[in-house]
């Protein structure tokens, strides 16, 4: 069996298998082409995984995204979607409420034409209300972009993502509480941004046990087939302010990388730094040397 075969099995089953696939947030620095170029610039590097960044919106039209599919898996490369920015489920105004979902939804049916796994969102912004309440009235919401998705045999799992900033729905336990109440959801989970969101909580790999652990609690198969994000992170007393190369950060990603691999993580570890394949390539030989 040769070395290409292994890693395409790797790409189709690494939710069922104990693995992490690195990748980039976006198109590598490296790569001076388009999205499909950028597959073969990933297995060159001997990277695994893309996300692909619809953050300022879903641009990308059914006919790319299909060849962009048949590049990653020529290229042995899996792919997430980050979706839009322009997102509050909790917003004030039903239009913009309505909105935010069919933004949801086009980023899962792309991401779906594309391969994708799973879909980033910052699902939505408390606007003054209590956490409980923002968290019951997602709950419906979820429950029906699941069954809209299900409905159109969308293959993508929604996977709201932990949050850097306070004012924003995200805390790990709120999340947990989401994915239990509404099945076929996925966690996203950004440990940056939970560093950021308390001022710098993950101060020690006990720090981050404590994540895991609380996961295994909640549920132990959120942690197959997880959707991650890393970088280095600046924070203020208000939580996330920006990404920063892992060198340059206090974040502690040897002991993030020891956690994965005693708690037999597997899925898709996506690296946000401004310096993208170099801090990617370095989170992926630090986890295959411990």
């Amino acid at each position: 069996m040769t070395a290409n075969i292994v890693k395409n099995l790797c790409y189709y089953v690494y939710q069922m298998a104990s693995k992490i696939l690195f990748g980039t947030a976006g198109i590598p620095l490296s790569c001076n082409g388009t999205a499909i170029d950028a597959m073969e610039t990933l297995n060159k590097l001997k990277l695994d995984a893309m996300e692909i960044e619809f953050v300022h919106g879903v641009h990308m039209k059914k006919d790319y995204a299909t060849e962009l599919k048949k590049s990653a898996e020529k290229n042995a490369i899996a792919l997430t979607v980050h979706a839009p920015y322009y997102i509050n489920l909790n917003a004030r105004e039903k239009e913009k409420i309505e909105a935010s979902k069919k933004r949801i939804i086009d980023s899962a049916t792309i991401g779906s034409f594309a391969g994708a796994k799973s879909v980033a969102i910052h699902a939505a912004y408390f606007m003054g209300q209590e956490n409980s309440i923002v968290e019951k009235k997602l709950e419906p919401i979820f429950q029906e972009l699941v069954a809209e998705l299900d409905e159109k045999n969308i293959e993508i799992s929604l996977a709201p993502e932990t949050s850097g900033k306070k004012v924003q729905f995200g805390s790990l336990e709120e999340h947990l509480q989401l994915a239990s109440a509404v099945k076929g959801l996925r966690l996203c989970i950004d440990f940056s941004h939970l560093h950021a969101r308390e001022k710098g909580a993950m101060k020690s790999k006990k720090d981050f046990e404590k994540i895991f652990e609380t996961v295994e609690k909640s549920d132990k198969k959120f942690l197959q087939g997880l959707h991650m994000h890393c970088s280095g992170i600046a924070y203020s007393a208000k939580g996330e302010k920006n990404h920063l190369p892992l060198k340059e950060s206090d974040f502690r990603y040897n002991e993030l990388m020891q956690c994965l691999k005693e708690f037999n993580v597997s899925g898709i570890l996506i690296c946000e730094s401004p310096n993208l394949e170099e801090d990617a390539i370095l989170l992926k030989k630090t986890f295959e040397n411990i």
